[in-house]
Order: C-alpha cells, then structure tokens, then sequence
C-alpha cells in the first residue's frame, strides 16, 4: 500500500493525472493486499483497472492472485527473496529482485517494498527519481513521519540493482 502511496504522491508531484485505490478488506488479517495505482498525462476516467500494464509483487500470494490478471506483455517485477520456485507466463517479462534480501542488507527489512519502488522507478522510467525521492525530504508533509533516510536509500538501492543487471 505505501509503495502504491508514494507512486502517486510522486505523480501529483510531476503533475500527471494518478489515483491511488487501496484494496482492504480480509487481507488486513493476513491474506494479500493491493492497490493499483494509475499514473497519466491524461485525464483518468475510471480507478478500476481489469489488465494492468505492471504488477509489482512482494510475495508468493502475491504473484499467485494478481498475475492472470496482469495484460499480454505487461510487466511484473516480483521480491525473488519471497517467490521462489514460481511459474511466469510466458506472455509477460518478469524481472526478479531480492528486495528483501536487499532492505535487510542495509538495515531494515521492512523498507522492501521501497527497493522494490526504486527497482520499477529504474525499470519502467514511469516517474523520475528526483520526484520519488522529494516525497522523504520533508518528513512533516502529508506522509507523516516515513522514516525518510532508510526509505531514501531503500529506493536508492532498488534503482542501483536495477541499473547493474
């Protein structure tokens, strides 16, 4: 959920058209939660999307659920620390990162999902890396208290993985 927050905070940021719809629900007690989050230069009609262009999937459940939904030659980057032994379409390119094994190298295993930002922000160019970065600069903005230094070299470190494969 926070990972789809900041993509949208960094949007409005780069003046695009987002929106941020969080999923709850059932998952909150354990099963998956999800948001999807559109990013345009256009006017956005719908929240609802049926075939996203790119998933993002931080687990095995993960990856399971929301990976038959994702469009033919869509993208899905996916935490290879936690989904092991899966099987990719063979439609979709499917990029590994080990954003757990990454966050927990430098400190904090819970800023993976901010590798994992950093990893799509180097993959797809869908924001710039000035925009997601300016979201921690003022910890007293709208996020609140984000833990702005870990979740700044989180992101930082997803972006640098991403530009040595």
């Amino acid at each position: 959920m926070f990972l789809g927050k900041i993509l949208a905070f960094a949007g409005m940021l780069e003046k695009k058209a987002v929106t941020w719809f969080p999923s709850y629900g059932a998952e909150m007690r354990g099963g998956t939660a999800n948001c999807t989050v559109i990013i345009s230069d256009d006017m956005i009609g719908s929240p609802v999307v049926l075939r996203p262009d790119i998933l993002v999937a931080m687990n095995r459940a993960s990856a399971e659920k929301f990976q038959p939904r994702l469009k033919q030659d869509g993208l899905m980057l996916y935490d290879s620390s936690l989904v092991k032994r899966f099987e990719f379409r063979n439609d979709i390119t499917a990029v590994s990162v080990p954003a757990t094994k990454i966050a927990s190298s430098i400190g904090n295993t819970k800023s993976a999902n901010m590798v994992m930002l950093g990893a799509l922000v180097a993959k797809t160019g869908i924001l710039k890396k000035s925009s997601i970065v300016k979201i921690f600069e003022n910890p007293s903005g709208s996020l609140g208290n984000t833990g702005s230094k870990i979740n700044t070299s989180s992101i930082l470190e997803g972006i640098k993985y991403i530009e040595n494969t």
